[in-house]
């Protein structure tokens, strides 16, 4: 189940966590928005508790949106210990969502330690 998370929630439940967090920002009419989540959620349950996905609002949480100086949605963050590790946005299709997650995950699965992913060709926001 992903948890939603709102600008009140967002510290605790994103920066604060003891677990790294996949953060989804959408809004209720981004069509790809709805298109990723079954992958979304299969990566959840594939990771076997090793992220935590949560889903933002964009449209409803425009300070988060703002701070995190979003252009397009959806867009995906990776956050361990508060700091963005992976940002990936601009998105070609569902081949380019799964190939990130993959990555993501062979990443944690080989080393405790992360290290920044590129983008896939995307461009990133610094």
């Amino acid at each position: 189940m992903v948890l939603s998370v709102n600008e009140r929630t967002f510290t605790p439940e994103v920066l604060e966590s003891p677990t790294p967090v996949l953060v989804h920002f959408w809004a209720p009419w981004c069509g790809l928005c709805r298109l990723i989540n079954p992958q979304l959620t299969r990566f959840q349950i594939e990771s076997a508790g090793k992220f935590k996905l949560v889903d933002i609002n964009a449209d409803q949480n425009f300070k988060l949106a703002n701070t995190y100086r979003l252009r397009t949605l959806p867009t995906l963050m990776l956050f361990e210990a508060g700091q963005i590790l992976y940002r990936f946005e601009h998105f070609r299709g569902r081949d380019d969502l799964d190939t990130a997650l993959e990555l993501i995950l062979q990443s944690y699965t080989e080393s405790s330690n992360y290290q920044l992913l590129e983008p896939l060709g995307c461009p990133t926001n610094s």
